[in-house]
């Protein structure tokens, strides 16, 4: 049997003491190399969920394990270091720093995780292979991510994601800009390239078109329990 590389029971997040749930998930798991779809219309928690798998916020009740480790039992300070280790994060604004080229955007997390800069082996050589994998031309590897297209961006923030083989990938509708021809595209690079590395990926988007690219899926509803 596979381990789990995420696993969650009786899950509640609110923003506020006096508000509905944000978040309410009975049970959730995912081993570990497998790909998840969720998906979810607007104020479903999908992104509130996304920050409870990262560390960023802790529940009001219930069990968040990520790699065998409860969320919850660790500071402040080793939630953003665990974080950085082991997961790597594609944002839908892709969260590029415009002034930085391609390539040192990609290298980042081998600045913020030495574990992930040692998994990379030459993060260097490896930033250029991702990106070159994820069909990113070099001429382009030095430019300011700031002057590359939005496909182009899309391309550095998913060789971002992947540097140093995180265990676990999370992206964040990241293809909700493009037609749906270079979704699926993308949707393939991203999936082939965190198979290759073993990684885990949970995938976020509303268009349930999609989810035949994945090995599960899960909805969420707003206000009730998934």
């Amino acid at each position: 049997m596979a381990a789990a590389a995420i696993r969650i029971d009786d899950l509640v997040f609110r923003w506020r003491p006096d508000a509905a749930p944000a978040v309410k998930l009975a049970k959730l798991t995912v081993d570990a190399g497998k790909s998840l779809f969720l998906h979810g219309p607007s104020g479903a928690g999908k992104s509130s969920l996304l920050n409870l798998l990262g560390g960023v916020l802790l529940p009001e009740r219930g069990r968040i394990e990520v790699l065998g480790q409860v969320l919850g039992d660790l500071p402040a300070a080793r939630r953003d270091a665990f974080r950085a280790d082991h997961l790597g994060f594609v944002f839908q604004q892709f969260n590029l720093l415009p002034w930085l080229s391609a390539l040192d955007n990609v290298l980042l997390p081998c600045r913020f995780s030495r574990r992930r800069a040692q998994r990379a082996g030459e993060p260097g050589a490896a930033a250029r292979r991702l990106l070159a994998a994820l069909d990113l031309d070099a001429a382009a590897h030095g430019a300011p991510a700031g002057e590359l297209s939005v496909g182009q961006q899309q391309r550095v923030a998913a060789a971002r994601a992947l540097i140093g083989r995180p265990e676990i990938v999370i992206a964040d509708e990241p293809t909700s800009a493009l037609d749906a021809a270079r979704q699926d595209a993308f949707i393939d690079l991203l999936l082939g390239e965190a198979k290759a590395a073993g990684s885990t990926v949970v995938f976020v988007s509303h268009d349930l078109r999609l989810a035949a690219h994945f090995d599960e899926k899960l909805a969420l509803t707003v206000g009730a329990d998934a």
